[in-house]
């Protein structure tokens, strides 16, 4: 009888212990796999639908998601441009309204508008490169590749994201337009692409930038989130010929998970002229990044899961420096009513441009941070848009304060979208509202209008 109590309290104290313990918050991820592949992938497939929903119905809930392009105005291959304030509105309040609001009373009633809130990953507890349909598509078709997830698939339209595939620009040769040729660069076409353009050094350096290495959902591990074994991603995966298509994962140097933030793709065009890279992360040069990326944020800034799942470690005087060289030839797209101080031509432009640069450059204060040329300072700044709404949990994603944001260039910003650091803004009119709010600047519908005439111009 005393034997049978002792057991009952050990498996109880155990019991215990284990349930404090995974009560724990922990920085690591977990090793060991504890469940069978075939019941992970069984489980989450079936789960995927239900996530999906939810999503979808955030998106519909937060913002008018109709396909509206901009008349006669065109990414550089020919995508249509969505136009529109599409962030909707809480009931009965104009735009005017708020912005005649101090931010207290915005916060107390509950008025800031849904779409102006963070906006989490699709699958936020689980978080991961997720990419947009017609990527996967296109690598099962050029490449063989696998970009699909069983748990998980990208849920923002097609049409507020990126041209597809993007134009390529070069610093180096730009009598030569868009050297891509309307292919999407990959290991299969890079070398008879770029052979003759590129130095041997700036060649290689593209050729690691579309070679497949390891990544967290993607590896041949079990607790991966594709069907098959995997042989990773690439760099262009995300910021495909050096642009993006709006992929997402999240932040990797953030704990606990709900405080992570959702990363939209930036572009890689212009990271000759910048000074730093990541939204938030502030590393100081391309080579720092291109490091970062494979070491830590493939595998969520974890070297224990990424040593299991198998992490490349890039080699700094060679593999890294030769892919840094490359990405900095990476150009903005041309913009023909800019002169050479990256101001406005008048004898281009339209009246609306003109007056949404003089706006630009004063009522709305945007050139405090975005400064001529190239419509950056290469700072970070918390926009501290937390003082307008309380926390809150939105499908696993806490709206902490966020911190300082880097200063992202907008030159070529109208091929871009969705912006800010995370995507929340689906179109360059929700920007501008966005910005109108969190700075103050009370500018009328017809001036917003104006600026963004002037945005699309650059």
């Amino acid at each position: 009888m005393k034997n049978k109590i002792l057991v009952s309290f050990i498996l109880a104290f155990s019991l215990q212990a284990h349930q404090s313990a995974a009560q724990v918050p922990t920085s690591y991820s977990p090793v060991v796999d504890k469940e069978p592949f075939e019941a992970v992938k069984k489980r989450l497939s079936q789960q995927k639908p239900q996530a999906e929903e939810r999503f979808r119905k955030l998106l519909n809930e937060r913002y008018d998601l109709a396909d509206r392009p901009i008349p006669n105005i065109n990414m550089t291959r020919g995508k249509k441009i969505q136009g529109g304030v599409r962030v909707k509105l809480p009931r009965n309040v104009t735009w005017d309204q708020l912005a005649n609001m101090a931010p207290d009373e915005i916060k107390q009633k509950n008025l800031w508008p849904a779409g102006f809130y963070p906006l989490p990953h699709e699958l936020h507890q689980e978080g991961g490169m997720l990419f947009p349909q017609f990527h996967i598509d296109r690598m099962r078709q050029q490449e063989k590749r696998d970009l699909a997830r069983f748990d998980i698939s990208y849920q923002l339209p097609d049409h507020f994201l990126p041209e597809y595939p993007p134009a390529i620009f070069l610093t180096t040769r730009p009598d030569l337009g868009d050297v891509s040729k309307g292919q999407v660069v990959t290991n299969d076409n890079f070398y008879e692409l770029f052979n003759g353009i590129l130095n041997p050094k700036q060649l290689e350096g593209l050729r690691l930038l579309v070679r497949p290495t390891m990544q967290q959902q993607f590896n041949a591990t079990a607790d991966r989130r594709s069907e098959r074994p995997s042989l990773g991603v690439t760099c262009f995966d995300c910021h495909v010929n050096g642009h993006t298509n709006a992929a997402t994962h999240l932040v990797g140097d953030i704990r606990p998970q709900e405080n992570r933030r959702r990363i939209d793709t930036p572009s890689l065009r212009g990271v000759n002229i910048q000074r730093l890279f990541g939204s938030q992360r502030a590393l100081k040069t391309i080579e720092d990044f291109s490091e970062f990326e494979q070491r830590a944020a493939y595998f969520d800034g974890d070297p224990v899961i990424a040593a299991k799942k198998g992490v490349t470690i890039l080699e700094r005087g060679s593999e890294v420096h030769t892919m840094s060289e490359f990405q900095a030839l990476l150009d903005f797209p041309p913009a023909p009513k800019l002169d050479v101080f990256g101001r406005l031509d008048p004898a281009k432009a339209s009246d609306a441009e003109l007056r949404g640069e003089q706006l630009f450059h004063g009522k709305a204060r945007c050139a405090t941070c975005h400064i001529p040329p190239y419509y950056t300072d290469n700072l970070m700044h918390d926009l501290q848009a937390h003082r307008f709404y309380q926390p809150r949990n939105i499908l696993g994603r806490l709206t902490v304060p966020e911190g300082p944001i880097k200063t992202f260039p907008l030159r070529g910003i109208k091929e871009s979208g969705p912006y800010l650091h995370d995507g929340r803004l689906l179109t360059l009119a929700d920007a501008v509202e966005f910005f109108n709010l969190v700075l103050g600047t009370k500018l009328t519908e017809a001036e917003k209008a104006d600026v963004v005439a002037f945005l699309l111009a650059l």
